[in-house]
């Protein structure tokens, strides 16, 4: 017998197609199918969440406005050697001159002084000024050099710190938002802290983690008991009951917030209630709205049900023999709960405090509300400056540390607790 009639027999499918190039067409039709399937979710997430999220990173260091409109200025002032203590030589006047005229006529020197102006104060008046001289003047009348014609346009241009401003400020892409977003700044000597009167953002993201840690404890303080007679409870009343906790989610944020404002100002609900058992005097009603009092208290009730349902679910899974084969053993009620009911909960409490601390650390509407001076957090200055100051790059910068502050408090949960140990049921 030969050697090609001792190979083995390919195996082949009833229409004569060979089994492997069979099952590699069939494999390669389901990957596609799935592609196919996964396709829209992901360009969704794409366009709602990844997108969004470049886009905050790209505005919290673009700095593209001063190169556009004063190219040549700003390209000639980054060879200007600003430690000799002296002006820029006349080209870079002369340059101003010529592109803050044309720049005043397109109403564009406006964008350059406001966004000196997040610098240092004064720079939006300065080159509204400037593009106002600069309109009336004419350089075939010039009588003197360029210089003359700025310097005497207002004193402010011969301060040695506002062509050095212009001149760290002229690049492309700059890094100071971020210095803004932690309360300092950078000068002619050199990056360091503003002074502490003036600080703003760092005492918010201590107030904001502070706050938001606060609640995240409270809601498991009173979650637990409550997702624990949840899941004690027959199915029939647990899920009667769940209807009450559900209620919130059928109810407006923007009303339920407003009722606390009811209930908790000086007038309202629950000092009446005080005064009226003599707890209180009348003259004596308690400060419990528009401080951080009245944004934990209601953040903590209305974020209260995202940690019952997760503890819920995983206390649902707990078998009920667990707990009486412990007290068959000899432990009390308070041990076996400690060391067999409670370890097996961990699972839902750390589901739902990273769901409570991402959530209460992004609140908006209730601290603005309730909140006041004391109980504001940083996402309603984040909000601030999007929508009335317009600062839209110090808003990107405050936005970005928030996002990586959540993540490096992800990354140290993991690292502690473990996300694999995080369940939902």
């Amino acid at each position: 017998m030969s050697e090609t009639d001792a190979s083995p027999e390919v195996l082949k499918t009833p229409d004569g197609t060979p089994l492997k190039v069979a099952l590699s067409r069939t494999l390669r039709y389901r990957k596609r199918t799935a592609l196919l399937l996964v396709a829209p979710l992901f360009l969704f997430v794409t366009v709602t969440f990844l997108f969004p999220i470049f886009d905050m990173l790209s505005r919290s260091v673009d700095n593209k406005i001063m190169h556009q409109v004063l190219p040549q200025t700003t390209a000639l002032l980054g060879e200007w050697d600003d430690s000799t203590g002296e002006l820029p030589d006349e080209a870079v006047f002369k340059a101003l001159v010529l592109e803050g005229q044309v720049a005043a006529k397109e109403k564009t020197i406006n964008k350059v002084g406001k966004r000196l102006n997040y610098e240092t104060s004064g720079m939006s008046s300065l080159w509204r000024k400037t593009g106002r001289k600069l309109l009336r003047f004419d350089p075939e009348k010039l009588k003197t050099n360029y210089t003359d014609v700025i310097l005497g346009i207002d004193k402010k241009w011969k301060r040695i710190e506002i062509w050095q401003l212009i001149k760290r400020e002229s690049a492309n892409y700059t890094a100071s938002y971020y210095y803004a977003a932690v309360d300092s700044q950078m000068t002619s000597a050199g990056l360091g802290f503003k002074a502490e009167n003036k600080q703003i953002y760092l005492k918010l993201f201590e107030r904001t983690l502070y706050m938001s840690s606060l609640i995240t404890f409270l809601t498991v303080l009173l979650g637990y008991p409550i997702a624990f007679l949840l899941a004690s409870l027959k199915t029939r009343t647990s899920n009667l009951l769940m209807i009450l906790v559900l209620l919130p989610f059928w109810t407006s944020l923007l009303v339920r917030t407003s009722a606390w404002i009811a209930l908790l100002q000086k007038e309202g609900v629950i000092n009446d209630f005080l005064v009226g058992i003599g707890l209180l005097g009348d003259d004596s009603r308690l400060q419990m709205i528009h401080n951080q009092t009245g944004t934990i208290v209601s953040m903590t009730h209305i974020l209260l049900p995202f940690m019952i349902l997760p503890l819920f679910s995983v206390m649902k899974t707990i078998p009920p023999s667990y707990m009486r084969a412990a007290r068959s053993m000899g432990a009390t009620p308070f041990t076996a709960f400690r060391r067999i009911y409670f370890p097996n909960t961990i699972a839902g409490i750390g589901a739902g405090g990273i769901l409570v601390f991402i959530l209460s650390i992004g609140f908006y509407i209730t601290p603005a509300l309730v909140g006041g001076t004391d109980g504001t957090m940083i996402s309603n200055f984040i909000a601030y400056h999007i929508s009335e100051s317009l600062n839209w790059g110090l808003a990107a910068a405050l936005g970005t540390i928030l996002l990586l502050l959540v993540l490096a408090l992800y990354i140290l949960y993991d690292k502690i607790v473990g996300i694999d140990n995080m369940k939902f049921g």
